[in-house]
């Protein structure tokens, strides 16, 4: 099939399917537990269940005057129970649950003679992984394998997650992602991001949720999709918390410990946390270059080179967070929380040693030389958020406007040195740089939800955000004892983004249909500038992103749904920053400032039967898309940077397949298939070239008796492309196990990634006068113990049911 004729056949498809799909809607299913006196019960367990097979989709807690609230997509059919030491339990009839919510008539329980004078504990845990309508959530929280490990080492190991050798995030083979913490919109891309999810503690996760086509209300930003982590907050009342510690062992030794601390009454509830963590890891990459000139039009190997880098690192922060909520009315919370990344000494650090031997063509070698790195880093950051909500009148349905206000500051203090050695018997000379980076960012919104009627709701808001961006390097080269400053390499760099937006979603529920509708306008003002050679770049742009959703429930069995949508990655502030750093004295990175943004039309349809096994198909069309690149800069030297290509094709069946065993097995099963065809031109090379690529992830969760259970996680990806990089195929395998003791109020876990270490990757990168294959090695198979315990009130296993202003932003679009 030609590429120009696929979105044809997807719109057709869509036509046919327009009468049958949609995309769910979050629904609130309200009601009040009460004793045949008619008293308010506290503390009663509400479950909502699936009307087809009972199975638990969502649990909450009610609250003093004995009211609840169930959020779950809507447009299914279900049922909903309740129960309470002492009393028998209690089933509703089932229902259709509409786009508007349900109000339930009061749940009355009647007293159990049998149980009423004997303590009964329930214990419960969400599966690791959940296929949703439109995501694919991650419960980190409680998982075996998260114990000890960083945020990254859990997206890595999450259904159709990969990180390449550049530390670039990809979704189902897509990069362009939107990472969300909590909400926010975290700044950095590539090696910067993943250095800051290396230094989250995975123990501080709730869970993650991979949206692959989100609606209007979300920001436009992320072509492939959103990542959005969700860090844990304690909902028991009274005073609690946790303390836990982990000891991982590898070729070096990862330690991190960690305190919660949360006090909640009706009116006010106020949490904070603080995580220390000191971890040291090596890393491995090895360079095998040819180099190629033309004669008589044809490429003749003009030498080569190999080289080998050997890196160990050092990571030493300290992670603390603190907020509060306040009830001000029943209908009003303002809430606030601040987060503080610091650096003790000693900062991170890293030491390494790079040997590379020159060769001509016929082998003889022409030079060789060694190399000593060193670097040192300082980078705190700081950030803060007030958010409010307020809801107008009584009842479901009801008006509600929320807003947030937002500063983050982003300091980075970085040090490098490079001494060469080259042989035999010449003046070493090292190169030094000392590069400053200042980031800044404040942001605005308010969000507007209002049902017009009970099968209609419509959903505005407005966001505005500035970030200020100043980078200052200064380079210098020692001979002989003698220091010079490196003028050619020396820069200042300062960057202001100004982006203002405003939307508007309308979703509809008819009978079995439910669509959606929206519209977000986004304009952008940017500006980057490079002071030591005065030359900047001004972009102001303003472009529309309309989004679709249907979703046909046919019966309990059948649904099918359909998503388009329209998004743009821009650049991320530190891919525009020209700067040069040092990766071996043949190799640097540098960033592109000429980079543009890339723009994408999305779509997916979805089959889902039984509510559980989900088959997709997805297509996606990317202008100007952004790749990673390394390509010859001398007959020598090498740089790594990021290019835009002309145009990328995508095209991808998924299938998830969750299975269970009794109640001791839990196994989710996502397989992706997927193709992407690349289109552009760089260093002389016409790239028209894509690979098909299969990624397996597979979750087997046992649970067994008098508190022990374990975890098996599997991860493959067949070989694949991306841009002018053929990848290798590579996975891993990890295995957990815990142990509950003390009444459950401690849990020890043993976990093992990367078991038979299978995780290295290897990549070929081909030019018309250049190759590269690279050989990357982490520190990837690591053991861990660690150890949890839970302290304080928990009987009230969970607080009054109420959205706060923390918890809706968690779910709302940034």
């Amino acid at each position: 099939m030609q590429f120009h004729a696929l979105p044809t056949v997807l719109l057709v498809l869509c036509s046919w399917l327009i009468g049958t799909t949609a995309q769910a809607q979050v629904a609130a299913v309200t009601g009040s537990v009460r004793s045949s006196a008619g008293a308010g019960i506290e503390f009663a367990t509400v479950t909502l269940h699936r009307a087809a097979d009972s199975s638990v989709v969502k649990t909450e807690f009610s609250d003093a005057q004995g009211g609840f609230r169930l959020e779950y997509k809507a447009g299914g059919s279900y049922r909903v129970s309740a129960s309470q030491v002492g009393f028998v339990r209690y089933w509703s009839q089932p229902f259709e649950l509409p786009a508007a919510g349900v109000a339930l008539p009061a749940i009355a329980l009647h007293t159990s003679a049998a149980t009423a004078l004997k303590e009964v504990t329930v214990v419960g845990q969400k599966p690791l992984f959940e296929r949703l309508a439109d995501r694919t959530v991650v419960n980190v929280e409680g998982s075996a394998l998260a114990a000890g490990n960083t945020s990254l080492d859990v997206l890595a190991r999450s259904p159709g997650v990969t990180v390449d050798g550049s530390d670039n995030l990809a979704l189902k083979g897509r990069t362009g992602l939107l990472v969300l913490i909590d909400g926010k919109r975290q700044p950095m891309t590539g090696s910067q991001l993943a250095d800051y999810l290396r230094a989250l503690p995975a123990d501080q996760l709730k869970s993650i949720e991979l949206i692959t086509n989100p609606p209007a209300k979300y920001d436009a930003q992320g072509g492939a999709g959103i990542i959005a982590i969700n860090l844990k907050k304690d909902q028991r009342l009274g005073t609690n918390g946790s303390f836990n510690a982990s000891l991982g062992r590898s070729d070096y030794t990862k330690f991190t410990t960690g305190l919660t601390f949360n006090h909640r009454r009706e009116k006010v509830n106020l949490f904070s946390s603080v995580t220390y963590a000191k971890r040291e890891f090596f890393s491995e990459r090895n360079t095998y270059r040819y180099f190629y000139e033309a004669r008589d039009g044809q490429p003749e190997l003009k030498g080569t080179s190999d080289q080998r880098n050997s890196t160990v690192s050092t990571s030493h922060f300290v992670y603390s967070r603190a907020g509060a909520d306040f009830n001000l009315s029943n209908n009003t919370v303002l809430g606030g929380v601040v987060t503080l990344f610091s650096v003790p000494d000693p900062g991170p650090s890293s030491r390494g040693l790079n040997t590379s031997v020159f060769y001509d063509a016929s082998g003889r070698v022409q030079e060789s030389y060694s190399a000593l790195s060193t670097s040192m880093g300082y980078d705190p950051n700081f950030s803060g958020n007030v958010n409010f909500k307020h809801t107008f009148g009584e009842g479901t349905g009801r008006p509600e406007l929320t807003a947030d206000v937002d500063y983050s500051q982003y300091y980075n203090r970085r040090t490098q040195s490079q001494t060469t050695f080259v042989e035999p018997n010449v003046a070493a000379n090292t190169i030094a740089s000392d590069q400053t980076s200042e980031l800044s960012i404040r942001s605005v919104k308010a969000d507007y939800t209002q049902s017009l009627n009970e099968k209609t709701r419509l959903e505005a808001g407005a966001k505005a955000s500035l970030v200020a961006a100043d980078n200052d390097i200064r380079f210098e080269n020692t001979r002989l004892g003698v220091t010079t400053l490196d003028r050619n390499l020396s820069n200042r760099f300062k960057y202001d983004e100004f982006i203002s937006a405003a939307y508007v979603n309308l979703n509809h529920t008819a009978g079995k249909l439910n669509v959606q509708g929206g519209l977000r306008g986004e304009q952008t003002h940017a500006k980057g500038q490079q002071i030591t050679t005065n030359e900047g770049f001004v972009r102001d742009y303003y472009q529309l992103f309309p989004s679709a959703a249907l979703k046909y429930t046919l019966n309990e069995r059948h649904e099918t749904s359909l998503s388009l949508s329209r998004r743009i990655n821009r650049p991320g502030y530190w891919q525009l920053n020209p700067f040069r750093f040092i990766i071996d004295p043949a190799t640097s990175g540098k960033g592109n400032p000429d980079l543009r943004p890339e723009t994408s039309f999305n779509t997916e349809i979805n089959y889902t039967y039984k509510q559980k096994y989900t088959l997709g198909l997805s297509y996606s069309r990317t202008n100007a898309p952004i790749t990673d690149v390394a390509y010859p800069e001398t007959d020598s030297t090498t740089v790594s940077t990021n290019v835009n290509l002309d145009l990328q094709h995508y095209v991808a069946l998924t299938l998830t397949a969750p299975l269970t065993s009794g109640k001791w097995l839990n196994i989710y099963n996502n397989a992706i298939l997927y193709y992407i065809h690349y289109q552009g031109n760089l260093a002389g090379t016409s790239l028209r070239a894509g690979k098909p690529t299969l990624n397996l992830t597979s979750n087997w969760t046992f649970t067994m008796g008098k508190g022990w259970g374990a975890e098996l996680n599997g991860r493959y990806t067949s070989a694949q492309r991306v841009g002018f990089f053929e990848f290798q195929p590579m996975g891993q395998v990890g295995v957990g196990v815990k142990k509950d003791v003390w009444d459950r109020k401690g849990t020890f876990r043993l976990a093992v990634t990367d078991i038979f270490y299978t995780a290295p990757l290897r990549a070929v990168s081909e030019y018309t006068n250049y190759r590269q294959d690279l050989y990357l090695r982490r520190d990837s198979r690591v053991a861990t113990l660690s150890f949890n315990w839970r302290f304080g009130n928990d009987k009230a296993t969970a607080a009054p049911t109420r959205r706060t202003g923390a918890e809706e932003e968690r779910r709302r679009a940034q």
